[in-house]
């Protein structure tokens, strides 16, 4: 694609009242944004519903100007500006009727992967939260090797689910409600930095655009649109989760909500999403996989020898010997039958797997290993 044609998609975003499904709608049209400011004083003999105030605030030389100025500042900072009608676009996002006309992305991702699933949630997120996020992650990461994960780089569900990306070497993408000058929340920037090497950051705004209420909505649609599926974990009765799962619903695509009491502030909105068909109910990789009809690996997990006399706390000693009475558990058990706490659980897990003592399994299952 020609700089020419990428200053064009710019300048249309910038032609107030244009909006993006009248932008979308013209670049389908005319073939290219070049294309539709070329023909502007045409516009109504090729397009008859065309009206005149459209065609009036195409007539912009200062978006212009700005969009030079933007294309400058990507190219200088290693940004990749993608129109509407580039290859590397995604996809999937290309067919929804409001995408962008311009994509700004900086990392190494292929937009397109096989699998994309996009993960959301409250900025809040309790133990069981973010205990599912990472459960899920690594699950999902040996069932099927080849997905992305998509999320908005906010506080709670949201980064935690690119972390754990991270720590199972899944390419996540980050989408962000700002321009590619800035990462916010600040807090985050380390993050930020490791997913440019292992997926990567996206937004559709101009360096210098503030992180404001709108732009977060407006931000939801990209992280709907681009993934096969999107996973609500956790969601108070309101929330832009819950935005996030309209959307997929709107573009006809798989939604799947995490179930939670019926008490929990901060599982209401997953278990409305069940309760009106809105959202499939999911508790772990398998059935989303099976769901989703995706083919899994056929890789065998690595075996682990158990290390011996290695000194385990009382704790340790009380999920070793269930295991050793019942055999294969699955997390909700153990946590029942230890009386313990899923987050002090999960990291008394992490450490036995550490010591050699056992194996985690795909679907929160753990083995003892002998």
């Amino acid at each position: 694609m020609t700089n020419d044609e990428r200053i064009c998609a710019i300048a249309l975003t910038l032609c107030e009242g244009i909006g993006h499904i009248n932008a979308k709608r013209l670049i389908d049209e005319m073939g290219s944004a070049t294309a539709v400011f070329e023909n502007r004083l045409h516009l109504r003999e090729i397009i008859p519903d065309v009206n005149q105030r459209l065609i009036d605030v195409l007539d912009c030389p200062e978006a212009f100007k700005r969009a030079e100025k933007e294309l400058t500042f990507a190219e200088n900072n290693h940004i990749t500006c993608l129109t509407i009608k580039d290859e590397a676009y995604p996809s999937r996002l290309r067919e929804c009727e409001d995408a962008p006309t311009i994509l700004f992305f900086k990392g190494h991702a292929n937009l397109n992967r096989l699998h994309i699933i996009s993960m959301v949630g409250t900025r809040m997120a309790t133990p069981y939260g973010k205990d599912f996020c990472e459960t899920f992650v690594r699950d999902l990461a040996f069932l099927c090797p080849d997905v992305m994960i998509i999320s908005g780089m906010a506080y709670g569900i949201d980064i935690h689910s690119h972390r754990a990306a991270l720590a199972n070497h899944l390419p996540t993408i980050g989408v962000l409600a700002h321009g590619l000058d800035r990462i916010y929340p600040h807090k985050h920037r380390k993050t930020a930095i490791d997913m440019l090497s292992n997926g990567g950051l996206l937004t559709e705004y101009l360096t210098g655009t503030e992180p404001d209420a709108y732009n977060f909505v407006s931000r939801n649609r990209i992280v709907a649109g681009m993934a096969d599926a999107t996973i609500v974990v956790e969601s108070a009765p309101k929330g832009g989760s819950l935005i996030t799962a309209s959307l997929a619903n709107t573009y006809n695509k798989d939604c799947f909500a995490v179930p939670g009491r019926i008490n929990d502030e901060l599982s209401k909105g997953c278990n409305q999403l069940i309760k009106e068909n809105k959202a499939a109910l999911i508790t772990n990789a398998e059935d989303f996989v099976k769901a989703m009809n995706w083919k899994t690996s056929s890789a065998k997990p690595e075996a682990i020898q158990r290390n011996l006399f290695v000194d385990l706390t009382p704790d340790e000693e009380l999920v070793v010997n269930l295991l050793k009475q019942r055999g294969d558990m699955h997390i909700n058990t153990l946590t029942v039958d230890a009386n313990m706490p899923i987050h002090k659980l999960t990291t008394l897990l992490f450490g036995l797997e550490m010591k050699g003592v056992l194996k985690a399994l795909v679907g929160g299952v753990y083995h003892l290993l002998t």
